[in-house]
């Protein structure tokens, strides 16, 4: 993709990772800046009548019922953005802060929030010129919205803050002035109109989403790679037994693994002689698990993809509204910035992704413990005793999986009110968006120890061989990795043939 046309469309979740990993260049659609005039229209009328309507000239929150004067409204809209950015902790990524970016200034292209076009434009022209605010990413219960990581973001497009360009951290205005840009000074309902939403937690969760559905998908390229190392049976895989219990996913997985072991050497040699009616769980059960895994982050994709093209904020600016609707235009309250709907969607998705890596970590010691591991040397040691081989990587699994446990406890269920007392009900949406992302690195590398071991374990098989597409996969782990001979440091591998997981280097196996 080498551009990307904001309308305020739901966009896709490879659409976010383009402009947000690949550096997509991003314009504006010109009806999305008419309807954005459209909208500003109408504040501008409500400013010139001496209504009162809240967001436009009034305090915030539990500040709602104090009236703002004209000649203020422009330092209320500052004061809100500085007093908001109370953010803390290491800053988001890079990759992230693009992306928050991105879904805010499609939110405002919708034409609902009441700014000035050259808002969204000036939101645009930091991606196209890789100014990235710094923001850091604790601080919002999300609702109303991502209040403090957006601040930040909005700190930048007023020359104040923080932000990263050319690799280099610096002030805003000064990344600003080296990437050729002017500051914006905000005018009535601006400074609202950026920190209202949830695009920090749409962010940060879906890119972690992304991630993820990969590594269901790498997850039945490394359990096909076990399955052959063990003299499993790919008869469980049977596609009449998953028409009988039509998930999709389930039948996904299914027909995915039929075709990663289709030609094997391995199965053809022991098929005759092997008396096993059916496996373990962790190697049978494959299908039923990987599949519901990839059915819930299949389903939290699409959350994530509706709210990347809904309107966020609050209040929202209906303009000249479509007849048998509201008419004469209107500027109306409500909660759409309340973030349950993703703080739902990544507790499933973090309790999915931790229960795929626990059927992963199981595959594993499968292939180490020599009481179970199918006659092949223990820890896959060339020499037991002498050489531990990969006792400590099962280990690291396992501690892994202890920490995805923890991290799977919902965030959504602990509400805390806010403001006293007026935002008494907030999701901790961008909580479980943070917990979400560590998970999703714990199973790259749990995911990445299964296939080191595996590789190592195919390779006692020899000269039989796997199939076509198991061959394939072993030899670009050994491009990562090289075989465990003698005992060597390990963390090196496994963050090695984990960040080659992260940056794609598989994904000619899960497309």
């Amino acid at each position: 993709m080498e551009r990307l046309i904001l309308d305020g469309q739901a966009l896709t979740l490879a659409e976010i990772e383009a402009v947000s990993l690949a550096g997509c260049e991003v314009a504006v659609a010109p009806a999305a800046l008419r309807r954005v005039v459209e909208s500003r229209g109408l504040i501008e009328g409500i400013l010139a009548a001496g209504e009162t309507v809240y967001g436009v000239n009034t305090g915030f929150g539990k500040l709602s019922d104090v009236r703002i004067p004209p000649d203020r409204l422009a330092q209320l809209q500052l004061n809100l953005v500085r007093s908001h950015a109370g953010g803390v902790g290491q800053p988001l990524s890079e990759a992230e802060s693009r992306a928050m970016v991105l879904l805010r200034a499609n939110v405002l292209a919708k034409g609902f929030s009441g700014c000035r076009p050259a808002l969204v434009e000036g939101l645009v022209a930091l991606l196209n010129a890789g100014v990235h605010p710094v923001i850091p990413e604790k601080g919002s219960v999300g609702a109303s919205g991502d209040l403090a990581p957006l601040a930040h973001l909005a700190l930048v497009i007023i020359g104040e803050g923080e932000a990263i360009y050319k690799g280099e951290r610096m002030a805003g205005g000064e990344a600003l002035r080296r990437a050729g840009l002017e500051p914006i000074a905000l005018a009535a309902k601006e400074g609202l109109a950026l920190l209202n939403g949830t695009q920090a937690m749409t962010a940060v969760g879906g890119l972690a989403t992304a991630r993820a559905r990969r590594v269901a998908k790498l997850a039945d390229v490394a359990g096909a790679m076990s399955l052959e190392a063990l003299m499993g049976t790919p008869a469980a895989f049977d596609e009449r037994i998953h028409k009988a219990r039509p998930h999709r996913g389930q039948i996904a997985t299914a027909a995915h693994l039929i075709e990663l072991l289709a030609g094997s050497e391995i199965r053809e040699a022991h098929r005759e002689r092997d008396s096993r009616v059916q496996d373990a769980y962790c190697l049978r059960c494959m299908p039923q698990v990987h599949g519901a895994a990839r059915d819930v982050l299949d389903h939290v994709a699409g959350v994530l993809e509706i709210e990347a093209g809904s309107a966020t904020d609050n209040p929202l600016v209906f303009p000249g509204s479509p007849a048998g609707t509201l008419t004469g235009g209107a500027v109306v309250s409500g909660g759409n910035f309340h973030g349950a709907p993703l703080a739902y969607a990544f507790d499933y998705a973090a309790i999915a992704l931790t229960d795929l890596a626990g059927i992963t970590e199981r595959r594993i010691d499968r292939l180490l413990n020599p009481d179970i591991n199918e006659g092949l040397p223990a820890f896959l040691s060339p020499d037991p005793g002498l050489s531990s081989g990969f006792m400590i990587a099962q280990i690291v699994a396992a501690a892994l999986i202890n920490e995805c446990q923890v991290l799977s406890h919902p965030a959504s269920t602990g509400n805390i009110p806010t403001d006293g007392g007026k935002e008494d009900h907030v999701s901790m949406g961008m909580t479980g968006a943070l917990k979400l992302r560590q998970i999703v690195d714990n199973a790259e590398r749990i995911t990445a120890i299964e296939l080191m071991c595996a590789a190592q374990a195919l390779e006692f098989r020899r000269p039989l061989k796997s199939s076509p597409e198991i061959e394939s996969a072993h030899a670009k782990v050994r491009s990562v990795v090289r075989r465990l001979g003698e005992d060597r440091v390990l963390s090196t591998d496994i963050d090695a043939l984990a960040g080659a997981v992260r940056a794609g280097a598989f994904d000619a196996w899960v497309a």
